[in-house]
């Protein structure tokens, strides 16, 4: 004598999935990318591109080191 099983139907037959995301996890990328969209236009803003390139001092000294 077996006992009968229930099983529910699948997600998709009871009308999908319903996923709800907080209002951050979109806002943030969207203000990333208008962030970078906008530096590209006027990189002048940059603050960073006021001062002496950094990256270009410590990778002459990376180059430096390894050649000795």
């Amino acid at each position: 004598m077996s006992a009968p099983t229930h099983t529910r139907p699948p997600q998709a037959t009871r009308g999908g999935v319903e996923i709800r995301l907080p209002w951050w996890v979109l806002a943030l990328p969207v203000l990333a990318f208008v962030t970078l969209f906008l530096l590209i236009l006027d990189p002048s803003e940059a603050h960073a591109a006021a001062g002496e390139p950094g990256i270009a001092h410590l990778l002459e000294r990376v180059r430096q080191l390894t050649a000795h």
